[in-house]
This record gives structure tokens, sequence and C-alpha cells, in this order.
């Protein structure tokens, strides 16, 4: 609402100094640190307002290490992260954009269901929570939402012509060429390779001619997909203090830098990747988001005063997957989102392997001593605090690779 107000002050009334709200730098800087202030200074009265609502986790006999210490934590925090994205996207962000309407619908969807299950869980005394079936219900619909947006919004559109822009040619210099097209397109990019692009339509070459208007029956259900497969996967992440948090700001870092480079044609042109208009009022979402993160960090780091629950971890990875789909960078989500496909695969693998072996040998033998895999290395006796922090240089190593694809083709 404040980029309204001081675009009014600045192209109506011309007073000086107010123009900077244009740059999308200074609104990202303004959106973290006020982020970061909402999430520790009002995370702490969210988290007395918990306890005072006796909003505790019920701990499962895991016979995990410190364990039972974790009892009556509170949960739903969050809370804490939703809250203080919102508010500083909803003062600083272009409220008009596509874009941010899309990221603001995704919080508040994803945010009601893992509220729902946390409200379940906590308040009808039931440790299953919502039931997997609605969850899925839930996760769908928001990929379909996300998908025919995407797909018939006049709004979303990109520029692969960006050489043709005389951003770069000398003043004097008189060069007569074509307009450049923004356009319509179900395109992303592949990592790792030149000319990278890769249009989903192409897949449906074989119909015949005119096979790009169908392009939507791929593109949507890779969509949905995509957002199901990544909230589940930071859903399974968020296990012991400060994981799902951590390697979630990490991911988001490396996404903010594909969002700003990506919405900015002179470094899209020098990068020689895809142009996405309008795309890079994300950034403002982006910095409001990893200050939410870092300062829900504050009380969830060892020893966690509150816990995210799974109010905060499927909005994390609904989120996460949105930007990664809007930016055309959807492929990269398993080597920027490699801990939560690890934690994922491992479920999958233990689950699948049990019930194999006993299906074939009347016992069920395990590959993990215990799933998700930071279990795994709690039964080893490592303590939580070096799991996660060897997590986080694992998010670091491969959040740093993901950039470098960049210019490494």
């Amino acid at each position: 609402m404040l980029y309204y107000l001081f675009e009014y002050l600045d192209k109506t009334l011309d007073v000086p100094g107010t123009g900077v709200f244009q740059y999308i730098t200074f609104r990202s800087a303004l959106a973290l640190m006020l982020s970061l202030l909402l999430s520790t200074i009002y995370g702490k009265m969210i988290i007395r307002f918990l306890q005072r609502q006796q909003v505790g986790e019920t701990v499962r006999e895991l016979g995990l290490a410190g364990q039972n210490e974790k009892a009556g934590t509170p949960t739903m925090g969050g809370l804490i992260i939703i809250f203080a994205t919102l508010v500083p996207v909803i003062l600083f962000a272009k409220l008009h954009n596509i874009y941010i309407v899309l990221l603001i619908v995704t919080t508040l969807w994803m945010g009601t269901i893992g509220f729902i299950d946390d409200y379940i869980k906590i308040f009808k005394k039931d440790k299953e929570g919502l039931k997997g079936i609605f969850k899925v219900v839930g996760q769908v619909g928001l990929g379909l939402i996300v998908g025919i947006v995407l797909y018939f919004h006049a709004g979303v559109t990109v520029r692969t012509d960006t050489s043709s822009s005389d951003i770069f040619k000398a003043p004097t210099e008189t060069v007569i060429l074509p307009a450049p097209i923004e356009e319509k397109s179900t395109a992303t990019t592949i990592p790792f390779f030149k000319n990278n692009e890769f249009d989903y339509a192409e897949l449906l070459a074989w119909t015949g001619e005119g096979y790009e208007k169908w392009a939507w029956l791929i593109f949507i259900p890779v969509v949905i997909f995509i957002i199901t497969a990544v909230s589940n996967g930071a859903n399974l992440t968020d296990g012991i203090d400060g994981l799902a948090a951590g390697t979630s700001a990490i991911s988001v870092l490396a996404l903010g830098i594909f969002t700003f480079v990506s919405g900015n044609i002179i470094f899209s042109n020098y990068l020689n990747i895809m142009y996405i208009p309008n795309s890079g009022e994300m950034t403002v979402f982006i910095a409001a988001f990893v200050g939410s993160l870092i300062g829900f960090l504050w009380y969830n780091s060892y020893p966690a005063s509150v816990f995210m629950g799974d109010t905060g971890s499927l909005t994390i990875g609904g989120i996460i997957a949105v930007l990664a789909i809007a930016v055309r960078k959807e492929m990269l989500i398993p080597l920027l989102c490699g801990i939560f496909l690890v934690e994922n695969f491992s479920v999958v693998l233990q689950v699948s392997y049990f019930k194999y072996t006993k299906k074939r040998f009347g016992e069920g033998r395990r590959i993990f001593l215990m799933s998700p895999l930071h279990h795994h290395y709690q039964k080893k006796g490592y303590h939580e605090s070096k799991i996660v922090t060897r997590f986080w240089i694992v998010a670091i190593m491969l959040a740093i690779l993901s950039i470098v694809t960049l210019k490494l083709r």
C-alpha cells in the first residue's frame, strides 16, 4: 500500500525523495528489515499467546534422544512466518502484480491447510491430524489455480529475444530494430544445457499442427505435481529444531537471485537467460519471506521455543514451488531443494523396502535406522544441532551450485 502512496506523492505532487520507492532493491531491503523485526519482536507475543492457549506439541514415542523434553513446546509457529511475510508484502509490493497475487494466495491457502491439520492434532487430540487425502486435495487445488493463472493470464509472458533490445547501444548509434515481443509461453529452463529453453508444448508435437494450444494439458499437471511434491518434502523435513526453516531460507535466497536477474532485462541479456517481465517484483516477497524465516529461527533454533507445525512447513513448501515455477526454474528444484528431495526419498525407500521384504521374507526390513533421514542420524547418536548445521552446509553448497547454472552451460 505504501508503494501506491509514494507513487502518488512522486508523480502527482512531485515530493522529493519519494521516487526511491520505484526501486525493487529499496523496497526489498525495507521488506527484509520489517519482516525481521516483526518475526523477532511480535514472534515472542505470538509464542506467549500459543502458550496461553495450550497449543503444545504432542510428541510420539520414537526413542529419540531429547524427545520428551520437546513435549508441550508451542506449535503452529508458522503463524509467525505468515504474519511477518504478508505485512511487509502488503506494505511494499505492487499488489496488482499477478505474481504477488499468486504468492499471497499460496501463503494463505497452504497456511490454512496446515492450520487445520495442526488444529485437529492439538484440539481434537488426533495425532494423525488432517487426513492425507484432504491435504492432497488442497495441494492439488492450489496447483490447479496456479497452473491455470500462469497459463492463461495475459500478464504472464516471457521474452527470449533480449539481445534485440537497444539498451546496450551507444546513444549516438542509430539502429532500427524490430520491437521486442512478449509472448505467452510454457517454456522453462533446463539447467546445465546451452540454449536451454524447453517448451512443454513440444511434448504434444506428435499430435500435429496446432498442438501448442493444448500445452495446458501438460503444463497444469506438472504444476500440480511440483507443488504437491515440494510442500510434502518441506513437511517431512520439519522434524528437528531449525532444520526446515534454515534450509528453506537458503533455497529461497537462491531463488531470489534467479528472480531478480530474470526480471531485469539488463541482467537477463548479459546472462543470456529468459527475461520474464514483471517477475522482478517477486524479489520483494522473497525478501520478506527470508526475513520471516530468519526471524523465526531466533525462536526455533535449538532448543526450540516454538515449532512451525504444518502451518509453517506446508506454507514454506508451497511458496518455494510457486516461486520456482513462476521464474521458470522448476527443473532446478531437485538440486536447489536437494534436502527436501533426500528427506522425501528416504521415506519412500524405507516404506517400499519394508513392504517388499515383509511380503517376500515375512519380516519387514529397513534401509535406515529411521526415516526421514535426519532421524536416521539421530538414531546413530548425532546431536540434532550437529545434524542441522551439516544439513545447512549441504543446502548452501546446493544453492551455490544452482546459482552457478546461470553461466555453467
